[in-house]
């Protein structure tokens, strides 16, 4: 019975917002907390940001040398795996388009292992983090990002599922081939788009 007023309710926002919302997903105003583990205790005065791999030089940022990076506010919507999106949230941060400013991949690397404070890690092709709505962001709707939802600072890729949205980034490692990630691993599609509901593997 609840799984049939859930399908009910996702056709009726469906059809309310067509195809802004991707089948299978119902809006909400809330902002579900879900994550493997515990939230991660992250000393801010150690923090570390890498991009390393298939690069010409590795390069890192402290905090306060991310921070003096060119800020940018962008506005999307979010779509979870479990079937929740959440329209039109604001995040501050440095664009990955940014972020390429600074550091020089090689010409075999295609894709990107994300990785996490917690140990978690999720893949993502170099091409879709290239897409100009990408982000690091460490604010949301103009406040410090809360610790649950991926603070001090997460990555945000819009056009796939929030799983490769990773809480918590600490690093970017750039390779020639895809290689899963966490949940990936455990059965989560390698690729997550959510307008054909790769969901699954």
């Amino acid at each position: 019975m609840a799984l049939d007023l859930f399908n009910r309710r996702a056709r009726e926002d469906r059809e309310r917002f067509g195809e802004r919302l991707p089948p299978g997903q119902k809006l909400t105003d809330g902002w579900p907390v879900l994550h493997y583990g515990g939230v991660p205790s992250i000393d801010m005065a150690a923090w570390k940001f890498s991009i390393v791999g298939l690069v010409e030089k590795d390069v890192s940022f402290g905090w306060d040398e991310f921070l003096a990076l060119p800020q940018t506010t962008l506005r999307s919507d979010i779509h979870c795996v479990t079937h929740w999106s959440k329209f039109d949230n604001d995040w501050t941060g440095v664009t990955f388009r940014e972020l390429m400013q600074h550091v020089r991949p090689k010409p075999e690397a295609k894709h990107v292992m994300v990785h996490s404070f917690g140990g978690y890690t999720t893949n993502v092709s170099l091409a879709e983090l290239m897409d100009d709505d990408v982000i690091v962001a460490h604010r949301h709707n103009g406040e410090p990002l809360a610790k649950e939802h991926g603070g001090p600072m997460r990555l945000v890729v819009p056009k796939l599922y929030f799983w490769k949205s990773a809480k918590w980034v600490r690093g970017l490692v750039f390779m020639d081939d895809v290689k899963a990630g966490f949940w990936e691993m455990y059965g989560y599609h390698i690729h997550g788009d959510p307008w054909t509901e790769e969901r699954y593997s």
